[in-house]
């Protein structure tokens, strides 16, 4: 059996919109579905689980909120396997340590008491910048279909998960991969007596894109391909391309121990300012 698809919430709408979203990916992969809810009883003192005499209103939100999802799931998709499950501890430490068994992890942008952020949620950000493996964040909201998945790619070796995992998605939905390579032309201020031939330029960034989709052509020959190659800042372009997308994936060359610093800077200015879902795929070595 394949690993399962693992999306956490906590009631929230974005919480809520994670299932949905998990639930519509899991049935396309054919795999189960775990919804899962992070306990979080230390700000509380509460223990670790009730006694049966007692049931503490911590816990029984956590089964409202897995019955809702599960409902919900059940309504959706209903020829997918789902479980729930609560675990106790931080969400964003619950859900990292979760991703070393799962097809993905899917999380909400925002949501309530572990999942609060200033504009992106802390639990979001934490474990987009420490799970192995795809992370997906899904907005609250309204979500139209286009068809379309969009991928940041570079000449690096470490933007070659991302590339898989957009690939991948855009096979099984039968959706059209738009391959997005933006480069930044050379700023004649700092060096105004070099003279660049920015049509020789063009074209090596053309053949640096082309070359680095070939292999994936080769294995996915039905997923059509659009070489989209622009000059300009990558997170304002990316941003830009997800208003006309059903998901950004995005890899990650970040290092870091704390917080977004182990996202790159990219993945990092897309996650906050992209306005539908978007996947983080951080490379092995990140």
């Amino acid at each position: 059996m394949s690993d399962p698809v693992i999306v956490g919430t906590d009631g929230s709408a974005a919480g809520s919109a994670a299932v949905e979203w998990a639930a519509d990916d899991a049935a396309r992969r054919r795999a189960p579905l775990r919804i899962v809810f992070a306990l979080n009883c230390l700000p509380y003192d509460i223990p670790k689980f009730s006694t049966p005499e007692w049931e503490d209103p911590l816990t029984r939100d956590a089964e409202r909120v897995l019955a809702e999802a599960e409902a919900l799931v059940r309504e959706r998709r209903p020829g997918i396997e789902v479980t729930t499950q609560t675990i106790e501890g931080a969400p964003a430490v619950v859900l990292r340590d979760q991703a070393a068994g799962a097809t993905e992890i899917v999380v909400g942008s925002r949501g309530l008491g572990g999942f609060t952020g200033v504009v992106l949620g802390s639990v979001s950000t934490h474990v987009a910048g420490h799970a192995r493996g795809p992370v997906v964040v899904v907005h609250a909201g309204p979500r139209a279909a286009h068809g379309e998945i969009v991928v940041g790619i570079d000449d690096s070796p470490q933007c070659d998960p991302a590339l898989a995992y957009a690939f991948e998605q855009a096979a099984l939905r039968g959706a059209t991969l738009r391959a997005l390579y933006v480069w930044q032309a050379p700023v004649h201020a700092y060096a105004p007596e070099i003279v660049y031939d920015m049509d020789e330029i063009r074209r090596a960034q053309h053949q640096v894109a082309a070359d680095k989709l070939t292999s994936w052509r080769q294995t996915y020959p039905q997923v059509k391909v659009v070489e989209d190659i622009r000059s300009g800042q990558p997170v304002e372009v990316l941003t830009e391309a997800s208003k006309e997308a059903d998901l950004v994936v995005v890899g990650s060359h970040g290092r870091g121990a704390l917080g977004s610093l182990a996202l790159g800077s990219v993945s990092r200015g897309v996650l906050h300012h992209a306005g539908g879902t978007v996947a983080v795929v951080r490379s092995p070595c990140a």
